[in-house]
């Protein structure tokens, strides 16, 4: 079993939005599928953090999962899983489900979406 990580506090996980916790679950699920190690991920996530802050980000903690989401996508896309454009492809797709949603809606993705 993995070792969860530092995003657990005192038995209860610490999450701004969902999205946050669905990529806390796909890193955890991916690493023990062996799709990654845990230094590689660990060396993505601190790749991406310095990145950001060169770039300037602040770093007062409310852009971490942002990161994690980004480091994701690069170790996704260099192990081979999806390619970026596959990647991006529906990054886009469900930015289009998420502007036709009302809001309170559940977004959900359909073909002309990918248009």
């Amino acid at each position: 079993m993995t070792e969860i990580p530092a995003a657990i506090n005192d038995g209860a996980a610490v999450f701004g939005e969902p999205w946050e916790a669905q990529a806390f679950a796909m890193v955890l699920m991916l690493h023990e599928r062996g799709i990654f190690t845990w230094q590689e991920w660990a060396d993505a996530l601190t790749a991406q953090i310095a990145r950001a802050q060169r770039d300037g980000d602040p770093d007062r903690g409310d852009t971490y999962y942002e990161h994690w989401l980004h480091a994701l996508e690069s170790l996704v896309a260099n192990k081979g899983v999806s390619s970026r454009a596959e990647l991006d492809r529906y990054r886009d797709a469900w930015d289009h489900a998420a502007d036709r949603t009302p809001h309170g809606q559940p977004i959900e993705l359909r073909t002309g979406d990918f248009s």
